[in-house]
């Protein structure tokens, strides 16, 4: 892709989104190099381990016990292959993810197709979600100094978010990423070994929950659950641009066809296959540990979140488990997890919604002075109307349902799209093999499935 002559090539080098020679690079040799060259998957993982799991996953264990278990593993496991298939897609062409998606026949409308408006749409609705999230921390806050009240405290959480975000490249967001998943998955994790050594604990009831069976209440936030957690819909949008800013795409180069990009191209798809399968790996084990909580401390008290008492009631997950020390963790973690999550989506969607103004017509590809700009101005948006849709709604848990329901309506649409990327789109001399297409399609079938039962009922 040729560099605009008014940019310098070190200009061109610093911008992702451009192939240039200079930025190709061989792939790591040694599974401690390709550990080294691991991100996008930490960035994705900070944005899934979130209101999903804090909020949407122990309000679905409080309500249901263990007996929708089955939902979690199955939302986390069957997910990673739609997300792997886009990230091997824009590795092998240097396209984005919704350049990818925009060639899916269909309508079309001010120069974009229909599934680029579907993600548009989603992504509006999981502003619920973001709102949800600022009214968490606001709600850890305000129990810490009552003297403010939570509409008080979202406005400086609000401020911190613009400040971070704006102008914030790559590495910025990938370290911030790693600690928030570090932390608050271990005193999770720590929290469910504790719940499950307990002599009371039924473990009959946790392997009852691996069978699939339709809870008795609480479908439609099963549903919702199912939409966030794992790789939710627009989690599987982002990745493909993370993939690109941590620059699996231009180390290997411009596909020429030649067995030297061959042999890069190749390289960095396994290296995407390992950030892919290490990041399922930690949001799997946050995500069931968060339900096993939510099943085993609170649904036998017959408590479940509420608007007002949401934070107070997921206390009660640390402080019954490692005792009321654990309460100032809690609130520590709690912010790290929340905010994690808005920080770490609002980056994401800020950067595609730019993309999409300049498939649009908005600016050149090359132009990455524009793209910032455009990055920057949707990151405003992002922040600012989520906290608009708290004070209107009030209540972070429905909110997080709302968001939730959008995600998992819209994945039959992302595996439609990625089913005719791999078969029509996907450059033979990189495409998956037999089984990863056979798991590709048994994927898609069964999202799909999964949402048609829902809507049907």
């Amino acid at each position: 892709m040729p560099v605009a002559d008014t940019e310098t090539p070190k200009a061109a080098l610093a911008d992702p989104y451009q192939l240039v020679p200079e930025a190709i690079e061989a792939p790591p040799k040694t599974l401690g190099a390709t550990f080294r060259k691991i991100g996008p998957g930490m960035i994705l993982a900070a944005s899934i381990v979130g209101s999903g799991e804090l909020i949407a996953t122990t309000t679905l264990g409080a309500q249901a016990g263990f007996v929708a278990l089955w939902i979690i593993l199955f939302s986390c496991f069957i997910k990673p292959i739609v997300q792997a298939e886009l990230g091997r897609y824009v590795i092998s062409t240097g396209q984005t993810g919704l350049e990818a998606f925009d060639q899916v026949p269909g309508p079309r409308f001010l120069k974009v197709n229909w599934i680029v408006w579907i993600w548009a749409a989603m992504v509006m609705m999981t502003m619920f979600q973001v709102g949800a999230m600022f009214g968490g921390v606001a709600q850890v806050l305000h129990t810490l100094v009552p003297a403010l009240s939570v509409e008080i405290w979202v406005l400086p959480i609000c401020a911190i978010s613009l400040a971070l975000l704006l102008g914030g490249g790559y590495r910025r967001i990938e370290s911030l990423a790693m600690i928030k998943v570090g932390f608050f998955t271990m005193l999770t994790v720590l929290s469910a070994a504790m719940v499950m050594k307990a002599p009371e604990f039924n473990w009959g009831q946790l392997a009852s929950g691996l069978w699939p069976t339709i809870p008795a209440g609480g479908w439609v936030t099963a549903v919702a659950v199912f939409g966030m957690t794992g790789v939710g819909a627009s989690e599987i949008f982002m990745y493909p641009y993370w993939c690109v800013e941590k620059g699996y795409a231009r180390y290997a180069g411009r596909r020429d066809g030649s067995p030297e990009w061959l042999y890069r191209a190749l390289g960095w798809i396994r290296v995407m296959h390992l950030d892919v399968l290490v990041s399922m790996a930690v949001y799997t084990i946050a995500t069931v540990a968060f339900y096993v909580l939510g099943a085993a401390v609170l649904h036998p008290k017959g408590i479940v979140p509420d608007s007002s008492t949401m934070i107070a009631t997921l206390s009660e997950l640390y402080t019954s488990t490692l005792g009321e020390w654990a309460l100032v963790l809690f609130y520590i973690g709690a912010v790290a997890t929340l905010y994690g999550t808005i920080f770490a989506a609002t980056a994401a969607h800020s950067r595609i919604y730019a993309d999409m103004v300049r498939m649009m017509g908005g600016f050149r590809r090359d132009d990455s002075a524009a793209r910032n700009r455009w990055r920057d101005r949707f990151v405003w948006v992002l922040t600012v109307v989520p906290v608009l849709l708290l004070y209107t709604f009030k209540n972070p848990v429905t909110m997080v349902v709302a968001g939730g329901l959008a995600q998992a309506l819209s994945l039959p649409v992302i595996c439609l799209g990625v089913l005719y990327m791999r078969h029509k789109l996907q450059p033979k001399e990189t495409a998956p093999g037999w089984w990863n297409t056979t798991w590709l399609w048994i994927a898609g079938i069964l999202i799909t499935t999964l949402m048609v039962v829902y809507v049907a009922g």
